[in-house]
């Protein structure tokens, strides 16, 4: 069966795990209605990128 052939020293453990942190979603303001929206998504009110795309109720 394959081992280790050194052990690993917690910096390099760390390091490695450093890149999984989570990251807050990007928040945009649509100034057309005054709410916000995630990045690249359209807004609840059916605006995107200035032009309203979408009717919604």
């Amino acid at each position: 069966m394959a081992v280790p052939a050194r052990k690993k020293s917690k910096m390099k453990k760390r390091s490695r795990r450093g890149q999984q942190g989570l990251v807050p979603p990007e928040i945009a303001f649509v100034p057309e209605t005054g709410d916000y929206r995630r990045s690249h998504h359209i807004s609840l009110k059916g605006y995107y990128k200035g032009r309203k795309v979408m009717e919604l109720g």
